[in-house]
């Protein structure tokens, strides 16, 4: 099997990826966001309580002690004021005694809807 050869814009891509990545950039922008949060590793079915400390349209960062590790698929719902908003997610970095990403991965209309209702209050 014939191998292709990377193209100009492949290797651009996975420029601003390692880019992105060691700059620490986001894919959209995060705002400060305090809400408890539950949040269960879908393999072992560990939950823990614990808070956000920021918000964007594609995850959150969660302040925990005991961080899960990178990869670890999770349900996490997120409950602000009198709403809340279930989505699954992956951890995307973990820093202990600091906390982890959480990137959302599949997240339903309903919940989407509080989720960008959430961030336009914080645009403003």
């Amino acid at each position: 099997m014939e191998e292709k050869p990377f193209t100009t814009a492949k290797l651009r891509k996975a420029f601003l990826g390692m880019l992105n990545m060691q700059l620490g950039l986001h894919r959209a922008r995060r705002y400060p966001f305090h809400a408890a949060v539950e949040l269960t590793d879908l393999q072992s079915e560990t939950q823990t309580r614990e808070q956000t400390s920021d918000l964007s349209l594609f995850g959150c960062h969660v302040e925990t002690q005991k961080p899960f590790p990178p990869g670890t698929k999770v349900r996490i719902k997120i409950t602000h004021r009198s709403e809340s908003l279930e989505a699954l997610g992956r951890v995307t970095f973990a820093r202990p005694n600091a906390g982890m990403g959480i990137l959302f991965t599949r997240i339903e209309p309903h919940d989407q809807l509080v989720l960008d209702k959430w961030i336009a209050e914080l645009r403003d």
